[in-house]
C-alpha cells in the first residue's frame, strides 16, 4: 500500500497516539474510499437475484428519480474528472501515485454502478432500496474523516495544496450527503399495480427501508392505542404474503411435490430397480418405500425466510461479544491516566453504536420469526383441511373428528410456539462455543471447571426430555380419545338428555381427563425441575469457575478488567443456558406433532378419477356400468353390480328403507366411495345438498347469498322455490331477521335447504 500510495499506509503518532488523531493521506485515498464501493459490488449479485424473482411492475420517472439519477451521473463525472486530472499532471510531468488513478477509477465505476441500479429499481417497481441507503450512508461516514481532515490541514498550512481535489471532494461529499437524504424518502406505488381496494390495509407492505428497520409504520397505530383501547375496525388487514390462501397454496404444492418423489421412489422399490447389487437381492434386503417428508414441505416453502432469521441472528450473536471485549478496552483506557481522553470517547461511541445494533438486529429477527411462525400455523390447519375433505371412509374411521381437530389446534399451534427459538438450535453451542473461548483468554485452564459441570447437566437433561417425550405422546392420545367422545356426547346430547345417562358419561370424560392431568403434571415437574437447574447453573458456572480461578495460584487476582469482563460473559453464557430447556421441551413436543401430522397427511385419499365427468354418451347426465362400491378395501362391497342411466333434464327419486343403501348411492356418485369394479359418469358439476340444514349466525338474507352479490331477481326466484315467502311474512324483520343458533326459533325445514 505504501507504493501504491507513494507515502506511508498507516501512522500510530498520527493515528492513535496524539490527542488530534487522523488517519494518513494514503489510508483516506484508499481503504476509506474503498469501503462503500466493496459493499455495493458485494451486495450486488443476491440483490439482482433478488429483484429479478420480486417483480412488482415498473415506477414511472419521477421527480425524486430523476434528481438521484442526476446526482449518481454528476458522481460519475467527478471521479472522472479526477482521473482525467491524475493523467494530465502524468502528461505535463509531475507523476502523481498510483492511487489517484485506482480510486477515481473504482469510484467512478461505482457511481455507474449506483446509477444504473437506481433506474433498474424503478423498472423492477422498488419503492425504497435498502441497499442504495447503506451504501449512499457508507459513502457518507466514509466521507467525513477527510472532510475534517483537509480543513484542518488548510487552517495549519495556511493555504490549499491542492486546490483541484480540494474542490472535487468536496463537491463530491455534498452530492453523496444529498444522494443519501433523497434515498430516503420512498417512490410511488408501481404502474399497473393492483388497486388496494382495502379500506385499512397494513401500512407495513408500503413502507420503506428505514421504516420497516425501526418499525416507524407502527407508529400511529401504538398512539391510538395509547389514546383508548383498540377496536376491531382499527386493525389493519393482513398482508398479502400472511393470507391463508396464499401461505397454503405454496405449502400445500410443496407437499404435492414430496408426493409425487414419494411415490416415485415406492414405485421403484416395488419394481426393483433401486437394488444396488446382486448380494442385496439375494439376502433380501430390499430399501423400504418411504413416505413423503412434511419436514421437508415445510423448508421448501419456509427455507427463505429461516436463513434471512439465521443471518439476523448469527449478527446479533457475533455482535453480542463485541461489548465485553470494548469493555476491556475502557477498563484498560481508565487505569492508565497518559491514554488520549478521545480513546474514552471513541470506546463509549461504539460500545452504544454496538448495542443499538444489536437491538434493531434482535427486533428484526423476532419480527421476522414471528411471522413465519403464524405462516407455518396458517398453512399446516389449510393443508390439514384440505387432507381432511379427501380422506377415504377407511381413513375417516381411524382418524376422527376429534383428532383432526387436534391437528389444526394443538399440532399446528407446537409449530407456531416453537418458531421464535428454532434458531437457538446452531446458535445456542455458538454462544457457548465463543464465551468459553474469550473466557479462556481471561481466566485461562479455570474455565474448564464450568464447561464440567454444563457438559454433566447433559445427560440429565437428555433423559428428561425423552420422558417429557413419552409423556406428550400418551397425553395426545388421551387428548384425541376426550375429544371424539365429547364429539359424540354432543352429537347424541339429545339422547343422553331423555334416558339421563349424564353421569356414565360424565364419569368416561373425567376418568381421559384424570389420566390427562395425571401425564401433565409429570410432565410439569419434569419441566419445572429442568428449569430450576438449567437457571442455577449460570450462577454455579461463573462461581465455580471464578473460585477454581483464585484458589489453583496465588498469583492470579480478580481485578477490575478480569472481574467486569468475566462477569459480562457469564451474562451472555446466561441467556443460551436459561433458554436450552425451554428450547428442547418445545422441540420434543413439535416432533410427537410432526409425526402425527405427517402419518395423516400420508394417508389414502379418494381417488378422483373415479368418477369420469368429460366422457358420457350424449343425452344422458349419469351413467354406471357395472358398478361396484364399498366404504372401505377391507370390507365386503356395498353396492354390488349397478347398472344405472339417468338421462339428462330428468327428475329421478331413489326411495327405501333406512340402510337400503341411499346415501351409498349418492356417496358413489360423488366419488366418496372406494369403486372396485366398473365405471362412473357424470355429465359437469355437481351440487349436493346434505339432508342436515346448516345455518349461518347471520340475516336470512345473507344465508341464502351466501356470500355472493345480490341479483334481486335470481334472490326472489330463491325464495319462491324454497317456498320460504310465508315464513318472511311471519318474522318481525323479514328477510333482515338475524337467525341460526340461538338466535331465533326459526326451523327451516330440509326440504327447503
Amino acid at each position: 500500500m505504501d507504493a501504491l500510495c507513494g507515502s506511508k499506509f498507516w501512522d500510530s503518532n498520527l493515528s492513535v497516539h496524539t490527542d488530534h488523531p487522523d488517519l494518513t493521506p494514503c489510508f483516506q485515498n484508499s481503504l476509506l474510499a474503498w469501503v462503500p464501493c466493496v459493499y455495493l459490488w458485494t451486495a450486488l449479485p443476491c440483490y439482482l437475484f433478488y429483484l429479478w424473482h420480486h417483480r412488482r411492475g415498473y415506477i414511472v420517472l419521477s421527480h425524486l428519480s430523476r434528481l438521484k439519477t442526476v446526482l449518481g451521473v454528476l458522481l460519475w463525472c467527478v471521479s472522472w474528472a479526477e482521473l482525467f486530472y491524475s493523467f494530465h499532471g502524468l502528461v505535463h510531468g509531475w507523476a502523481p501515485a498510483p492511487v489517484f488513478f485506482v480510486t477515481p477509477l473504482v469510484v467512478g465505476v461505482t457511481m455507474l454502478l449506483a446509477t444504473l441500479l437506481i433506474q433498474y429499481e424503478r423498472l423492477q417497481g422498488v419503492q425504497s432500496s435498502g441497499v442504495l441507503i447503506i451504501f449512499w450512508f457508507l459513502c457518507v461516514v466514509c466521507a467525513i474523516i477527510p472532510f475534517r481532515s483537509k480543513i484542518l490541514s488548510a487552517v495549519e498550512k495556511g493555504k490549499i495544496l491542492d486546490p483541484f481535489r480540494f474542490t472535487t471532494f468536496y463537491i463530491y461529499f455534498a452530492l453523496v450527503l444529498l444522494a443519501f437524504i433523497l434515498s430516503c424518502f420512498r417512490e410511488k406505488p408501481p404502474f399497473f399495480s393492483p388497486k388496494n381496494a382495502d379500506p385499512n390495509p397494513c401500512p407495513e407492505a408500503n413502507a420503506g427501508f428505514l421504516s420497516r428497520l425501526f418499525f416507524s409504520w407502527f407508529t400511529k397505530m401504538a398512539i391510538l392505542g395509547y389514546r383508548r383501547p383498540l377496536e376491531e375496525e382499527d386493525l389493519w388487514s393482513l398482508n398479502r404474503e400472511d393470507h391463508s390462501e396464499v401461505v397454503v397454496q405454496r405449502l400445500l404444492e410443496a407437499w404435492k411435490k414430496h408426493q409425487k418423489q414419494a411415490a416415485r421412489h415406492k414405485a421403484a422399490v416395488a419394481s426393483g430397480k433401486t437394488v444396488s447389487s446382486e448380494d442385496e437381492e439375494l439376502l433380501g434386503d430390499r430399501p423400504r418405500p418411504r413416505e413423503a417428508s412434511f419436514l421437508q414441505a415445510l423448508l421448501s416453502t419456509f427455507g427463505p425466510t429461516f436463513l434471512l432469521s439465521m443471518c439476523f441472528m448469527l449478527t446479533q450473536d457475533l455482535l453480542s461479544f463485541v461489548n465485553p471485549q470494548l469493555l476491556s478496552i475502557l477498563i484498560r483506557f481508565i487505569s492508565n491516566p497518559m491514554a488520549p481522553t478521545w480513546w474514552g470517547f471513541l470506546v463509549a461511541g461504539l460500545m452504544f453504536v454496538c448495542s443499538l445494533m444489536q437491538t434493531v438486529i434482535l427486533h428484526q429477527y423476532y419480527h421476522c420469526m414471528f411471522a413465519m411462525g403464524l405462516r407455518l400455523r396458517t398453512g399446516i390447519i389449510g393443508v390439514i383441511y384440505r387432507k381432511a375433505l379427501v380422506i377415504t371412509s377407511s381413513v375417516k374411521r381411524e382418524s376422527t373428528v376429534g383428532e383432526m381437530v387436534n391437528f389444526m389446534s394443538v399440532d399446528a399451534q407446537r409449530f407456531m410456539d416453537l418458531a421464535p427459538f428454532l434458531n437457538l438450535l446452531w446458535s445456542t453451542p455458538l454462544q457457548i462455543i465463543l464465551a468459553i473461548y474469550f473466557l479462556w483468554q481471561n481466566l485461562g485452564p479455570s474455565v474448564l471447571a464450568g464447561v464440567a459441570l454444563m457438559i454433566l447437566l447433559i445427560p440429565l437433561n437428555g433423559a428428561v426430555a425423552i420422558k417429557m417425550r413419552t409423556f406428550q405422546v400418551e397425553q395426545m392420545k388421551f387428548k384425541d380419545s376426550r375429544i371424539k367422545l365429547m364429539s359424540e356426547i354432543l352429537g347424541g346430547i339429545k339422547l343422553l338428555k331423555l334416558y339421563a345417562w349424564e353421569p356414565s358419561f360424565l364419569r368416561q370424560v373425567e376418568g381421559i381427563r384424570q389420566d390427562e392431568l395425571r401425564l401433565l403434571r409429570r410432565s410439569s415437574y419434569l419441566h419445572a425441575m429442568t428449569i430450576f437447574i438449567w437457571i442455577c447453573t449460570p450462577f454455579l458456572v461463573t462461581l465455580i469457575t471464578l473460585g477454581v480461578y483464585v484458589s489453583v495460584d496465588p498469583n492470579n487476582v480478580l481485578d477490575a478488567e478480569k472481574a467486569f469482563v468475566s462477569v459480562s460473559l457469564f451474562n451472555i453464557l446466561k441467556n443460551p443456558l436459561t433458554m436450552l430447556p425451554l428450547v428442547i421441551s418445545h422441540l420434543t413436543q413439535t416432533s410427537v406433532s410432526l409425526k402425527r401430522i405427517q402419518h395423516f397427511l400420508n394417508q389414502d385419499e379418494i381417488d378422483p378419477q373415479c368418477v369420469e365427468r368429460k366422457s358420457i354418451t350424449p343425452g344422458y347426465a349419469i351413467i354406471i356400468d357395472s358398478g361396484t362400491f364399498t366404504w372401505a378395501k377391507d370390507l365386503p362391497p356395498t353396492l354390488h353390480s349397478l347398472d344405472i342411466q339417468v338421462q339428462k333434464g330428468a327428475l329421478v327419486a331413489v326411495v327405501g328403507p333406512v340402510g337400503s343403501g341411499k346415501t351409498s348411492l349418492v356417496s358413489a356418485l360423488l366419488g366418496e366411495m372406494e369403486k372396485l369394479e366398473g365405471k362412473v359418469y357424470m355429465k359437469g358439476s355437481v351440487a349436493y345438498v346434505p339432508q342436515q340444514a346448516w345455518i349461518q349466525n347471520r340475516t336470512l338474507q345473507e344465508n341464502v347469498l351466501f356470500g355472493q352479490a345480490l341479483d334481486p331477481k335470481r334472490y326472489q326466484k330463491a325464495l319462491e322455490a324454497c317456498a320460504l315467502l310465508a315464513d318472511l311474512e311471519v318474522l318481525p324483520g323479514g328477510d333482515q331477521t338475524e337467525i341460526g343458533e340461538k338466535k331465533t326459533g326459526l326451523m327451516i325445514p330440509p326440504w327447503k335447504d
